[in-house]
């Protein structure tokens, strides 16, 4: 997991003395139930105020990408995923959203925040 988020690329906010808000949806986000190993698909929501650096998306694609076949409960995994943002972009504020699919008969959104 840590070689991933070393992965991490960040590049200079182009109005560092602007707040300004970019979101960025991942629909297509699996990972495996811890319980049981079946997949859990989802979406996963970024939202944040950048301060001096800005979220490269193709070092996102991919470390959203190693989730694929890791089992890992809600929770933990978004609470993770703010983590490993914060640290490698240091922005103003973020939060993480979480929807996931129904799986029988229920569906669960975990919203996590970091504010600077």
């Amino acid at each position: 997991m840590s070689n991933e988020t070393n992965k991490l690329e960040i590049f200079d906010n182009p109005y560092p003395d602007r707040d300004y808000e970019i979101r960025t949806d991942c629909p297509e986000f699996t990972s495996l139930c811890p319980v049981t190993g079946q997949p859990d698909y989802g979406t996963i929501t970024i939202i944040y105020t950048p301060d001096n650096s800005c979220i490269e998306l193709k070092s996102l694609k991919f470390y959203i990408q190693q989730y694929r076949n890791m089992g890992i409960f809600y929770e933990a995994l978004t609470n993770k995923i703010l983590d490993d943002l914060v640290q490698a972009s240091q922005p103003r504020q973020m939060k993480v959203i979480a929807s996931f699919t129904p799986r029988g008969g229920i569906n669960s959104i975990v919203t996590v925040e970091y504010k600077k």
